[in-house]
């Protein structure tokens, strides 16, 4: 599948826009935004286990396409949500489960770029990865 390989974080658009609307700190903001984040990403069948690897924190998330599970974003929000593909877009839709609130987020490989855009509350951010 495209999505599989090792991404690195190259650029953001609008990331620290959508953490100021999620809540996140200043501080906490400012390094989101320099975290050098690694994805590694491999799929068997509609199995993915995704790396992440960042200044902050290391784990592996493992999930089965349409099935729901729980997960903590990097400044500690707890979501639960499912992945689903549509055409060639990996969809996440999650929910807070501090407010109820819908994270959405897109991954989708354009050349040797992965894109993954978020949208909250009406913000919507990127954050692009160069192939390794």
């Amino acid at each position: 599948m495209a999505f599989d390989g090792t991404w690195k974080v190259d650029r953001n658009e609008n990331y620290e826009k959508i953490m100021e609307k999620m809540g996140v700190g200043s501080m906490k903001r400012k390094l989101g935004a320099h975290d050098n984040l690694k994805l590694t990403i491999t799929q068997e069948g509609n199995k993915f286990t995704v790396k992440e690897s960042s200044n902050f924190r290391t784990i592996d998330v493992v999930f089965e396409l349409g099935v729901s599970f729980s997960y903590s974003l990097a400044d500690g929000t707890e979501v639960t949500g499912t992945w689903s593909i549509e055409g060639n877009k990996l969809i996440g839709k999650f929910t807070r489960v501090d407010n109820g609130k819908e994270l959405i987020t897109v991954r989708e490989v354009s050349g040797n770029e992965l894109i993954q855009t978020y949208t909250y509350e009406g913000v919507e951010a990127k954050r692009i990865f160069k192939k390794e």
